[in-house]
């Protein structure tokens, strides 16, 4: 049989629980149902959690603005990810519609497609196929598994001649 203490999560006190949230949340911008997930891994009940939460809001820890600006330019920037693949992320850490719109407006739309133009450019360079409708093809989906809107990418595929 296997030890039944290292199997067991650690739980912490409410004060506890919330300086941790606080150099959790300091660290780098949180979706607040990262911070309540976590807050429940750590032991604690409803009405704690819910408290802790509100006092990381008051206190500025927690900003779920700041977090879907920061998540989505970010996403974009590091990651080259589009915008889909952006939204459907940040619905799955429970963000709002509208503050999903907010961050997408944030998005310069020259920086989008340079930066997809870019991706496309050097995912070419690893593709050996010569014919054009494959190779087409294949930067296509590359794109869309990226995340970007096919209007977007058929007409950038169209600028470069493919």
């Amino acid at each position: 049989m296997f030890d039944e203490e290292k199997t067991r999560k650690k739980s912490y006190s409410p004060k506890q629980a919330l300086l941790k949230a606080e150099s959790y949340c300091a660290y780098q911008e949180r979706a607040q149902q990262e911070v309540r997930d976590k807050l429940y891994d750590w032991g604690l009940h409803q009405e704690d959690v819910e408290q802790i939460i509100s006092q990381l809001i008051t206190e500025n820890f927690l900003n779920e603005e700041r977090f879907a600006i920061a998540y989505t330019l970010g996403k974009l920037r590091m990651k080259s990810w589009g915008r889909i693949k952006i939204k459907q992320s940040l619905k799955f850490k429970k963000v709002s519609d509208p503050l999903i719109r907010l961050a997408f407006s944030k998005i310069d739309l020259d920086e989008y497609e340079s930066k997809l133009s870019d991706m496309i450019d050097k995912k070419q360079l690893s593709l050996k196929d010569k014919d054009p409708y494959i190779l087409k093809n294949k930067l296509f989906q590359y794109a869309l598994s990226r995340g970007f809107e096919s209007d977007i990418i058929s007409s950038l595929l169209k600028e470069k001649g493919l």
